[in-house]
Order: structure tokens, then sequence, then C-alpha cells
């Protein structure tokens, strides 16, 4: 194999970790939108405010698709850096599953969080630590891969 391809194929990583972090992002947010919508429907049927904070639960999936670009970049870097190719696709594939389920799963957590803030107006700073400890697992994996990469 010449050196591009190995530099390529250790790019590969990168875009695995983008691609299937924006996935999760994708799913997770479309999940939450969905029961926001329902939520809103319900509010709106009943004559009442529809909260405007159920917005905030459809958009936490997102971040995980900025730090797929982050951990994109540190994987690049390495690869152009001379990191076995091997070990970045693993990191790219098995990061970007980490961070697209810890989106899918946020999301899924949210529809269930925005229905019920919907509902009874009340418990959203509990929801909120919900979403966030779903969160932590995909900072917890950027931050474990970019040390494994970096060496």
């Amino acid at each position: 194999m010449t050196p591009e391809e190995i530099v390529s194929l250790g790019k590969m990583g990168g875009m695995a970790m983008l691609g299937l972090a924006a996935i999760g992002s994708s799913m997770g947010a479309g999940a939450a939108a969905l029961s926001a919508i329902g939520a809103w429907k319900k509010c709106y049927a009943q004559n009442r405010i529809a909260p405007f904070m159920l917005v905030t639960f459809v958009g936490a999936p997102l971040s995980q698709t900025i730090y797929g670009f982050i951990l994109l970049r540190m994987i690049n870097n390495a690869a152009k850096g001379g990191a076995p190719y091997q070990a970045l696709l693993a990191a790219g594939i098995l990061g970007g599953l980490a961070v697209g389920m810890s989106a899918w799963m946020q999301g899924r957590a949210g529809a269930v969080c925005a229905d019920a803030l919907a509902e009874t107006g009340k418990g959203a700073g509990n929801y909120f630590m919900a979403i966030g400890i779903i969160e932590t697992v995909a900072l917890f994996t950027l931050a474990f891969i970019s040390q494994a990469i970096s060496g």
C-alpha cells in the first residue's frame, strides 16, 4: 500500500465518526420532534399555551454531530501524522457508534420529556438532568478517543 492509501484509510475513520454521529443526531432529533409536535398539538387542541421549551429537547441531540466533527479533525490529523490506519478506523467506527447512539437515545428521552412537560408543565429541571446524563456518554467518548489517538 502507498503512504497516500494508508492516510486515506485512516481518514475513513474520521468520516465514519462524523457520519455515524450525524445519523444518530438526526434520528434523535427526529424522535424528539415527533413527540414535541404531538405535545404542541395537544396544547393547541386544549387552548393552552404550548411550551416553546420543547424545542430544547428536539435540538439536544445535535451537539453529537459537533463532537463527531471535532473527532473527525483529530482523526484526520492523526492519519497525516502516521498513526496506524487500523486504529483510526476502529476509533471512527466504534466512537461514531457510541456518539450516534448517545444522540439517538437522547432524542428518545427528549421525546418523553417533551410529552411530560407539555402535559404537566412541571419537571423541566429534572428532564434536562436526564438529557445531560445521556450527553455525558458522547462527551466521554470525545475525551477518551481524543486521548487514545493523540498518544
